[in-house]
């Protein structure tokens, strides 16, 4: 087990990151290259600021009041690029009775993630496209570990929350989105969708990177257009609604 990780920042109040009121850990490291992606200041994996998981504990500690309906969401970049971290977490968070959330791309290797989602109650998996090609130029990496860990999710029955970016004229593409809803409805352990409308809010961050934002043009998904996507979903009998931005 690893007791030292690097994190990005801490929340001690979340209340989108799963259920309840969650203290969360923005882990640092991501090997996605999203076009949309709110925090670029998280993928370098030798940025951040290096933590033990005492500290952590002792943080979350001075929380467990308010999160007892809710409880620790580990976060990034990307959690499972330290597994060994975020497990000794988890497991610690169990020690003291708290609920523990993995917010993930998916893109991992199956058998360095088992052992944590041994330790995982809920997973908050993030499918930001289904074809192929598309899923490519939104995120410079396969689908296909993701979908994996998908089906994987679902043969262990591990309660797990999905999370759709709606990106007007890139991820909006019906075909997408109807090839979305056709797997996830085959899925068994999905317990809602999340549509998220697609913003601007990182915007200043990719600036002060000096990194080209591709997005720059593009307009915030609208209410109309979320809805949509939600019906596409919900035709499924997926359980499907519209969240904030991101």
């Amino acid at each position: 087990m690893s007791g030292i990780g690097r994190i990005h920042s801490i929340e001690t109040f979340g209340t989108v990151d799963g259920p309840g009121i969650r203290f969360i850990v923005f882990t640092q490291g991501c090997p996605l290259r999203c076009l949309y992606c709110h925090n670029p200041d998280c993928r370098n994996s030798h940025d951040g600021k290096e933590v033990t998981v005492d500290y952590l504990i002792a943080q979350i500690t001075k929380c467990k009041s308010y999160l007892r309906k809710g409880g620790v969401t580990v976060s990034g970049g990307e959690p499972l690029m330290q597994p060994d971290f975020v497990r000794e977490i988890f497991i610690r968070c169990h020690q003291m009775g708290l609920h523990t959330a993995l917010d993930t791309s998916g893109f991992c290797l199956l058998e360095v993630a088992k052992p944590v989602l041994e330790m995982t109650d809920l997973v908050l998996l993030d499918i930001k496209s289904y074809i192929p090609d598309l899923y490519y130029k939104v995120t410079n990496v396969s689908i296909e570990p993701t979908l994996a860990m998908a089906k994987y999710l679902s043969e262990i029955g591990k309660p797990t929350w999905i999370r759709f970016v709606l990106v007007p004229h890139l991820t909006d593409d019906i075909e997408n989105v109807e090839k979305l809803a056709d797997f996830i409805a085959n899925l068994k352990n999905v317990e809602k969708l999340e549509v998220l409308p697609f913003h601007k809010m990182g915007e200043y961050k990719w600036e002060q990177l000096k990194l080209d934002y591709e997005l720059k043009d593009t307009h915030p998904a609208s209410p109309e257009l979320v809805q949509q996507t939600v019906d596409i979903f919900r035709s499924r009998g997926v359980n499907a609604m519209g969240a904030s931005g991101i």
